[in-house]
């Protein structure tokens, strides 16, 4: 890549990074705090029956927002595959994983609308059996969260050897996307072994993997990359 071009898909990743980010913030932190009701299933039932739509534009989002972090690790890939490619498949496969991961989770959402929706085919439950069970896929979605999150952590790994490797960013980048991986597979191993532990831990975790990435976004929108590799502009000094 020329200078310009290497630059130009940087900025153009960050691009992308912001766009998969965008959604989650909707999908992830909105939906749960606007429609469920912790311990009250019929409360649960009448939000998402009283405002389907933005409850469907919920998991839109969230499709979305996968979708984008396809198109963003792919970019990165190219941007990032001479340096190691080892290390850049891994980045791939990680993000692959975790992607199928999340959209197979998406169908705990659609589950409720199947079941608060569908009239004559679950007339056989009571409604407040419907009730239970639609609480009961979120509280499984909600979980399921967690569990995509250690790919969601584990690809930030390779990216981060990548980025100290590189000459294109500064190490401090790649040191803090392997902070974040650290961070966020964490929060997760804690959440399945000691789900008592979550809460006081989540927030610390999650804010360190927030600062990783969001140097990292924040860099190749505003930065891109260095002109040429350091490795490359070593080389030249010394001939």
């Amino acid at each position: 890549m020329t200078m310009r071009s290497t630059k130009a898909a940087a900025r153009w990743a960050g691009v992308l990074y912001l766009l998969s980010g965008f959604p989650g913030v909707f999908s992830y932190l909105y939906i749960p705090g606007a429609f469920i009701v912790p311990g009250d299933a019929a409360a649960t039932a009448r939000h998402i029956t009283d405002a389907t739509l933005t409850y469907r534009v919920g998991i839109l989002s969230d499709v979305v927002g996968q979708v984008f972090l396809v198109f963003l690790v792919l970019s990165l890939y190219s941007l990032l595959k001479d340096v190691d490619r080892r290390y850049a498949r891994s980045m791939v496969i990680l993000v692959a994983v975790g992607v199928a991961f999340e959209m197979a989770n998406v169908l705990n959402l659609m589950a409720p609308l199947i079941l608060l929706g569908s009239g004559a085919p679950m007339s056989a439950f009571a409604s407040a059996q419907l009730d239970a069970l639609a609480l009961g896929f979120l509280t499984v979605r909600s979980d399921g969260l967690l569990i995509a999150q250690v790919f969601w952590g584990l690809w930030l790994f390779p990216f981060g050897v990548l980025v100290m490797r590189s000459g294109l960013f500064p190490k401090l980048l790649g040191i803090l996307l392997i902070v974040a991986c650290f961070a966020y597979v964490t929060d997760s191993v804690v959440f399945i072994v000691f789900p008592a532990y979550t809460h006081p831990l989540t927030h610390i975790m999650k804010a360190l993997g927030g600062l990783g990435e969001g140097a990292m976004i924040l860099w190749l929108l505003i930065k891109g990359a260095y002109p040429a590799p350091l490795a490359s502009q070593s080389a030249t000094a010394v001939a």
